[in-house]
């Protein structure tokens, strides 16, 4: 965006500004993004990795589209609601995970092993029986495996629809290739590493999958979900419908999914992708930037895919 339209966009970039931090606060994750110099981390600049995660909209919207989609594994879904606060604390479950997601991205290789070590470290304490008499433990490959690729498969396909870098061929595949090391730390087994293999995991899991009274219950606690910044409501929903209209058929058939809500899915989905750039206007100081200041690499980097 040239220096005149930035000039004016200031007003709208700025209260765009203070609604994604006051959601989602910097500086108190603990997190370390400029030690050690030099130390590129798991991924680093060459990876397609940098880019997709690098951008606010697709990676929010992705987020919740995977959240929705772990409401219908009830293994999954057993461990959220027996051992976790969401009906009072969604909330910090979302900025738990978005400090994750950027800490094992972005952050140097030891830092995001302690990462990987403190999520297993909880994951070890997260077991029991689910609602049809199933054990679960969060330690199971099969989960970790789940709830990876609905992640992954969220945060590329928010990528794919409202950000502004048109993705080449082969960045899909090499994308769910690079980001399954995370969850391979974390234990999970045989994660799909391309476009196709997500595809027939999607295919292989289907008879495990179901939408019940706690699927739900936990949709709706999302849909009243309350953001501490202005116009909360409207800003949920916004990224609620943007996140609904990123869900594979297989999941919409599953889900409530009226005709109004798949067209309030469809409205959002454009609403977003306009206004997407300013959202990266608002927030061109995150820690992808801090990332290449540590490398001694210019930001611009994250502008353009890596070769190779």
């Amino acid at each position: 965006m040239n220096s005149p339209l930035r000039v004016l966009a200031a007003p709208a970039t700025a209260r765009i500004r203070r609604w994604v931090l006051g959601a989602f606060p910097r500086g108190q994750s603990g997190i370390d993004y400029d030690h050690p110099p030099g130390d590129p981390g798991l991924f680093g600049p060459d990876s397609v990795t940098w880019r997709i995660h690098a951008d606010f909209p697709g990676m929010l919207s992705g987020g919740l589209c995977a959240l929705i989609l772990q409401t219908l594994h009830p293994l999954a879904l057993a461990g959220v609601w027996d051992h976790s606060q969401f009906r009072t604390d969604l909330l910090g479950r979302l900025r738990r995970t978005t400090n994750f997601v950027a800490g094992t991205t972005y952050a140097g290789r030891a830092e995001a092993e302690r990462l990987i070590a403190h999520v297993d470290s909880i994951h070890a304490r997260v077991r029991g029986v689910s609602a049809d008499g199933q054990p679960y433990e969060a330690q199971d490959p099969r989960l970790l495996t789940w709830v990876h690729v609905t992640e992954s498969y969220g945060f590329l396909e928010g990528f794919r629809r409202y950000a502004p870098m048109a993705m080449p061929d082969g960045v899909a595949d090499r994308y769910f290739d690079e980001s399954r090391r995370v969850a391979e730390a974390l234990g999970a087994r045989d994660v799909p590493a391309s476009q196709a293999q997500v595809a027939e995991y999607f295919a292989s899991v289907q008879d495990d999958l179901r939408y019940d009274e706690r699927s739900r219950e936990v949709l709706a606690v999302l849909a009243r979900i309350q953001l501490p910044v202005p116009a909360a409501g409207l800003s949920r929903d916004l990224f609620l419908g943007a996140a609904n209209a990123l869900l594979p058929p297989w999941a919409v058939a599953r889900l409530p999914m009226s005709r109004p809500r798949r067209l309030q899915a469809a409205v959002a989905a454009r609403t977003l992708r306009t206004i997407a750039p300013l959202f990266r206007l608002a927030l061109n100081d995150g820690v992808a930037p801090r990332a290449c200041r540590r490398l001694g690499i210019d930001e611009s980097v994250l502008e353009r895919w890596p070769e190779g």
